[in-house]
């Protein structure tokens, strides 16, 4: 019996960690696997062991005990990068790969390696660079990885982009290679158990009519953080019903915010949680009434939008171009980023279940349709098929002359 496809995977992130790259990662690997690929994934030396049947990981070398990797673009990854475009040559050399699969700047290392070895390359594209500007250093670095990208695209034998921005912005590069759409999916397949949820409900809420009110998300800046705390004062005053559980932030950022509540007097309406696994949020989700997204900027729907359509529970967003790839009026409230304007129509919703009850279940038929495991797996099966019969084309060409 042959041995199944061997396909190596490069992701320049921690794995895992419960973060976007990483759990797109994570259900790449899976995809691979259920469509029969052995894969071997090349990471960095961060994040914690998540093993898969299927997938052999190896790490680099973290001479200096390393133990966080910030996201977007630092010194410190491109220090690791060096170490995985080692490490994934010698892989190369001892093993015969069908595919290479390189995401973000691990594209630059899978058509580099692929044009070498002689094999097909993918380069996955998970974000806008423009997104993480700040700073003349940053931004120099921003535009030398604009070229790696452009380089990556021309190079590899598919693209795949995350959301639709992303695919407009390889073809805006003027290159031939074809480029795939595979959107994002939840963070977590499982369904909450209904006897669960309505325990975890007690912890935030001690009557009956109170309305739970779930943000979940760093405290990034462009996460809209700040709308979201500026709002909570607003809310709070007007109906101390409503109670904030915020999930994520680090313990520090939790303890300056905490603190600023309380300031205000308002520290009683929000629950901090921390940070949850994956398996877990659902569950959360499903204790909420409603959910909130207050994206600032970026060309990629935030992944935890797609866990508020899973779960089926009323979204109110800001209205930005991110939040509207995928929703619209029928499925989510759209509201300006103004903190006034956006607790008013919080308010509006905490007040209207039937509203409420109409978009949760406009949000999950839309992630039926379009946003499973299964529509992820297909997708990714037809970038892969598509790769692999442009190469045996290739080679009948060359076998012909």
């Amino acid at each position: 019996m042959s041995a199944p496809p061997h396909v190596l995977f490069i992701s320049p992130q921690p794995f895992f960690e419960w973060r976007g790259s990483p759990i797109r990662v994570k259900f790449n690997l899976l995809a691979l696997v259920t469509a029969g690929y052995q894969v071997d994934l090349l990471t960095f030396p961060v994040g914690a062991d998540e093993p898969i049947e299927g997938v052999t990981l190896y790490r680099v070398w973290n001479p200096f005990k390393l133990k966080t990797v910030p996201i977007g673009p630092s010194l410190r990854k491109v220090y690791f990068d060096v170490f995985l475009l080692i490490k994934a040559f010698r892989l190369c050399r001892k093993n015969k790969y069908l595919v290479i699969h390189g995401v973000e700047e691990g594209g630059l290392i899978a058509v580099l390696l692929a044009r070498y070895f002689k094999t097909a390359s993918i380069f996955e594209k998970h974000s806008d660079p423009s997104s993480y500007r700040a700073g003349w250093a940053k931004n120099l670095f921003l535009r030398l990885y604009a070229r790696v990208e452009h380089f990556s695209s021309r190079l590899a034998d598919a693209v795949i982009g995350t959301g639709p921005g992303l695919v407009e912005q390889v073809k805006m590069m003027g290159v031939k290679t074809r480029t795939f759409h595979i959107p994002d999916i939840p963070s977590s397949q499982q369904e909450p158990k209904v006897d669960a949820a309505e325990s975890l409900r007690g912890r935030f809420t001690t009557l009956s009519q109170q309305t739970v009110v779930t943000y979940v998300g760093s405290f990034a800046v462009y996460q809209g953080i700040d709308l979201l705390f500026a709002a909570i004062p607003i809310v709070a005053r007007q109906c101390p019903d409503v109670k904030f559980v915020i999930i994520g932030g680090a313990p520090q950022e939790i303890e300056d915010r905490r603190q600023a509540l309380a300031a205000m007097q308002v520290s009683d309406s929000v629950t901090f949680v921390g940070r949850v696994e994956p398996e877990t949020l659902p569950t959360y989700l499903a204790a909420s009434d409603i959910l909130l997204s207050l994206r600032k900027s970026g060309l990629n729907t935030p992944l935890k939008v797609l866990d508020y359509m899973k779960a089926g529970r009323a979204i109110l967003a800001t209205d930005v171009p991110a939040h509207r790839l995928i929703l619209d009026e029928n499925i989510a409230c759209l509201v300006d980023s103004n903190a006034a304007v956006f607790a008013s129509r919080l308010l509006d919703l905490v007040r209207d279940e039937n509203m409420r009850r109409t978009l949760g279940t406009a949000a999950r038929a839309m992630y039926t349709r379009q946003f499973t495991f299964e529509h992820h797996c297909d997708r990714l099966a037809a970038c892969y098929d598509y790769v692999l019969a442009q190469r045996r084309d290739d080679r009948g060409e060359n076998n012909d002359k």
